[in-house]
C-alpha cells in the first residue's frame, strides 16, 4: 500500500511542475547519399516554470515535432534556478560567454520590460523576468547566444548567498538608503 502511494506521489511530483518552453530555432541539415537527399532536424529550445527556473536542450531526429520533443525533455533535465530581485529583474549587472558569443545583461526599473533580442528574449520570458537590458555583442548563433545567456545568470548571487557566504546579515551587505543617496548626490 505504502509503495503505491510513493508511486502516486512521484507521479503527481513529476507532472504537477507547470512548464512553458519556447521553441528558439529549428535547423534543416541534408545528407548526400546515393539515391538523393535524407533530410534530418535541429530545434533548439528554452523551457521555464517563469518563477525562476529556466534550461535549454536540442534534439536532433528525422522529423520536426521528434526533434522539439527530444529538445525539450533535455531542457527539463537540464533546469537550474535563478535568484530574482523582487521576482521581476535580476540583483546585479552581468557578462556571460561562450565560444565567440558574449552578452550583457543589466538590472532595470520597473516598467522597462525585456530589452533583448532573439534567443536571449527567449531565456528571460522562461525565466520569469519582467524587467532587463541586455546586448548581444559577437555571435550571433543562437546556439552560443543562449549558452552565453544562461553563463551570466549562472554567475548571479543574490544577497541572501552572499551574506551567507561571508557569514553576516543580509542588512549588512546592502547599502543604506541614505548612503547611496548620498552617493548619488555627490556624484551628481
Amino acid at each position: 500500500m505504502a509503495r503505491e502511494d510513493n508511486r502516486r506521489d512521484r507521479r503527481e511530483r513529476d507532472e504537477a511542475p507547470e512548464f512553458a518552453d519556447r521553441l528558439v530555432a529549428i535547423n534543416r541539415v541534408s545528407k548526400t547519399v546515393k539515391g538523393g537527399k535524407r533530410f534530418g532536424f535541429a530545434a533548439l529550445v528554452v523551457v521555464g516554470d517563469q518563477k525562476g527556473r529556466v534550461g535549454f536542450g536540442k534534439g536532433k531526429a528525422k522529423e520536426v515535432p521528434e526533434a522539439i520533443r527530444k529538445a525539450t525533455e533535455q531542457a527539463k533535465r537540464n533546469m537550474f534556478r535563478v535568484a530574482l530581485r523582487e521576482g521581476r529583474t535580476l540583483h546585479h549587472d552581468m557578462e556571460g560567454r561562450h565560444g565567440a558569443g558574449r552578452v550583457v545583461m543589466r538590472t532595470a526599473p520597473e516598467g522597462t520590460g525585456i530589452i533583448a533580442g532573439g534567443p536571449m528574449r527567449a531565456v528571460f520570458e522562461m525565466l520569469g523576468i519582467k524587467d532587463v537590458v541586455s546586448k548581444s555583442i559577437g555571435s550571433q548563433n543562437p546556439y552560443n547566444m543562449i549558452r552565453a545567456t544562461l553563463d551570466g545568470l549562472k554567475k548571479e548571487t543574490s544577497p541572501r548567498l552572499v551574506a551567507q557566504r561571508r557569514g553576516k546579515k543580509v542588512a549588512d551587505i546592502l547599502p543604506k538608503r541614505e548612503d547611496a543617496a548620498a552617493a548619488v548626490a555627490e556624484e551628481a
